[in-house]
């Protein structure tokens, strides 16, 4: 299999933004927008084209946050991969700047890379779509 043969970016997994008052900003796109949020923000919930369940993560972030470094950027997207790990090290020779180790927990795989404007990215690989 080739690198060009890979699976990559599967969906959106996610947005997130930095903001003053999180708390007040996810209130506010509750109350004036209807957003059901909840403190992480608000979990869409979808279907596929085959029916397979999915979810995309909608948070405000903190602006003291240092989870979006080394990216100074006011946001981080989270888009949804199949092989994490395969695609990582196909990314890293590739030249892409990978950030941080893998990480693993009971809803998925994560991992981070930079693109060409510093804008650090999220990779999350689901683990059980059934949990989303």
């Amino acid at each position: 299999m080739s690198n060009k043969d890979i699976k990559r970016v599967t969906g959106l997994g996610g947005f997130f933004f930095k903001c003053d008052d999180p708390s007040a900003t996810r209130e506010w796109y509750k109350n004036h927008l209807g957003i059901p949020v909840n403190d992480y923000g608000w979990t869409f919930k979808w279907k596929d084209e085959n029916g397979k369940d999915g979810s995309t993560q909608w948070s405000p972030f903190s602006t003291e946050t240092k989870y979006f470094e080394p990216s100074q950027k006011q946001f981080m997207m989270n888009f949804r991969v199949d092989n994490l790990e395969l695609l990582l090290e196909v990314l890293k020779k590739e030249g892409v700047t990978v950030v941080g180790e893998m990480e693993s927990y009971d809803y998925g795989n994560f991992g981070w890379i930079l693109d060409p404007e510093g804008n650090k990215i999220e990779l999350w690989e689901p683990k059980d779509e059934s949990i989303l």
